[in-house]
């Protein structure tokens, strides 16, 4: 038997994954998202995957794995294996000692004026690390992140759904990657490159707000020898002043819906809509599995204008 992650007798096998930060309820638009992960991995009839990203545990809500458990399952999407990163650290280590790291013990203001003094970056841009502590840490009295010091080179992202790509040069538009923060928490591009890796994943499908992040991504499989997914980023679901449904936001909860004794068909038919799908008010999560088919196919999706 083939024992190689994504293959089956000879014939690859699609891996994908839906992967929701355990901080609070699952919204309406973490759903659509979950949804369309879910119909991207079983419309070829693939596997899909749930990881929990846990990470930054100060944020973390005990009680929301089990709750985002059971708003998948009432919206009839299943997922053939679970992991959780937390439990998953040495994996990260092991990866991050494979590269050329280096200790840095800036702060993100120090990084920030460092970047506007020099370059004058405009307010609110990602900055980009200038290098301070490539030779040695500024301050080495204070907790140290662990930063990975970026080849020369020019890195691109394709995003299957949409068609665009995305090239940065690492050095110029990224700048050295902090791989672990000065807390001992390892940073999610690290940890989702990974885990992907891993988990034999090639499909990735998530928000459009990750976009920009894939070049990084496709920079860390690179340099650690992982083969790269193929990414599909879909437009974030927005409130009636198009702004993107969020926790923080007060977007409605799943599971206050499904407390409420509504229906799940109707749910998916809501989410199933705001796609630009023509389906009645009900509909069983496979019966939307031809519409993402055609999707793939080339039919047109009003939906999608770009990541």
């Amino acid at each position: 038997m083939n024992t190689e992650p994504g293959l089956e007798g000879g014939r690859e096998v699609p891996v994908g994954r839906y992967a929701p930060s355990p901080t609070g309820a699952m919204h309406l638009g973490n759903a659509r998202t979950a949804l369309l992960a879910w119909l991207h991995s079983r419309a070829p009839g693939g596997r899909h995957l749930l990881r929990f990203e846990d990470l930054d545990t100060g944020r973390v809500r005990p009680w929301a794995y089990d709750l985002i458990r059971r708003d998948l399952e009432w919206l009839g999407l299943d997922w053939d294996a679970e992991s959780v990163q937390s439990r998953q650290l040495g994996r990260y280590r092991e990866a991050a000692a494979r590269l050329d790291t280096y200790p840095c013990t800036c702060t993100r203001r120090e990084v920030q004026a460092a970047v506007q003094d020099s370059a004058g970056a405009p307010h609110g841009a990602e900055p980009v690390y200038p290098g301070t502590c490539r030779a040695v840490p500024r301050s080495p009295d204070r907790p140290a992140a662990l930063r990975w010091r970026v080849p020369d080179a020019r890195v691109c992202a394709h995003d299957r759904l949409t068609g665009q790509t995305l090239c940065q040069d690492l050095r110029a538009d990224v700048g050295d990657l902090v791989l672990r923060r000065n807390d001992g928490v390892y940073a999610y591009h690290l940890a989702v490159v990974v885990d992907d890796a891993a988990a034999g994943v090639t499909d990735v499908l998530r928000g459009a707000d990750l976009w920009t992040a894939t070049p990084r991504q496709v920079a860390l499989q690179a340099a650690l020898g992982f083969p790269t997914p193929r990414y599909l980023h879909v437009p974030l679901m927005t409130d009636y002043r198009g702004e993107r449904l969020a926790k923080r936001g007060g977007a409605p909860p799943v599971s206050a819906l499904r407390e409420a004794g509504e229906s799940a068909a109707g749910v998916r038919a809501q989410l199933a809509r705001s796609l630009g799908w023509p389906v009645p008010d009900e509909v069983e999560a496979a019966d939307l599995l031809p519409l993402w088919r055609a999707a793939l196919a080339g039919a047109p999706l009003p939906w999608i204008a770009g990541p």
